[in-house]
């Protein structure tokens, strides 16, 4: 692919285009999205209507752009996602059934959890949680869930390069976070994202032991019957990781 002065190829700025959309926004103005992408509104142009050609992007005549229905149809077609989402929906419906909350499974992508659905019903708590939304993993249970049982090296090397960006919390923090949630079986935060939730969550393991995924609730802050949440979880982690198995 040829690269441009900036010394950037065409995937690169195809992937900065494809990636400026911000998480619930259906839309851009093609000004905004090269803005957002960091590249010439030439660029830009030139890029959306090749990708709208492919119905990778859509454009509107008052000038937005939106991602098209071929980049969903084609990113739900063989992503890893679709085979955790298939295995865990039957299990994260009877966990809503019971709790009447909202039900979250992530996984780790980078140093942050990226969730990959969520249930909920009206009524339930707030939860910042979105589908294909991201969390880093210090201020998400499912991201301490997940983190927490990966391998040695990989956790050194995230807290090696640990900064809280609000400076709350150090990689010491952060490494007893994990070592007691490992210890325990699931992870809990009270009041962080939001102040009037608690989220628990625990990991679904592979036979390594090590977490695929992580699925988890956001309740009240009052609610405190963990003896029945967490059991409930880890049931319902190794329904998954059973039917992941087998898939």
């Amino acid at each position: 692919m040829a690269n441009s002065s900036s010394g950037d190829s065409v995937v690169d700025r195809i992937v900065r285009l494809i990636s400026a959309f911000p998480q619930d926004v259906g839309a851009l103005r093609l000004s905004e999205l090269a803005e957002r992408a960091g590249l010439p509104l030439t660029t830009t142009h030139r890029l959306v209507g090749q990708l709208a050609g492919h119905g990778l992007l859509e454009t509107a005549p008052g000038g937005t752009v939106r991602p098209g229905l071929r980049l969903w149809e084609l990113v739900n077609r063989a992503s890893p996602a679709l085979a955790l989402r298939q295995a865990a929906m039957p299990f994260m419906e009877d966990i809503q059934q019971v709790l009447n909350q909202n039900v979250n499974l992530a996984v780790l992508d980078g140093w942050e959890a990226l969730f990959v659905e969520r249930l909920s019903r009206r009524g339930s708590v707030a939860n910042r949680a979105q589908v294909a939304g991201r969390m880093p993993i210090h201020i998400s249970s499912a991201g301490l869930a997940l983190m927490a049982h990966q391998d040695q090296a990989l956790q050194a090397r995230y807290l090696a390069g640990f900064v809280d960006p609000d400076g709350k919390l150090s990689p010491d923090g952060v490494r007893a976070l994990l070592a007691e949630t490992s210890r325990q079986g699931f992870a809990q935060l009270k009041g962080v994202v939001d102040p009037d939730t608690w989220g628990i969550a625990v990991p679904v393991l592979d036979r390594r032991k090590r977490a695929v995924a992580s699925l988890g609730v956001v309740v009240p802050l009052q609610e405190m019957r963990l003896q029945a949440l967490v059991p409930a979880l880890q049931t319902a982690a190794r329904g998954i990781a059973r039917g992941l198995a087998g898939a």
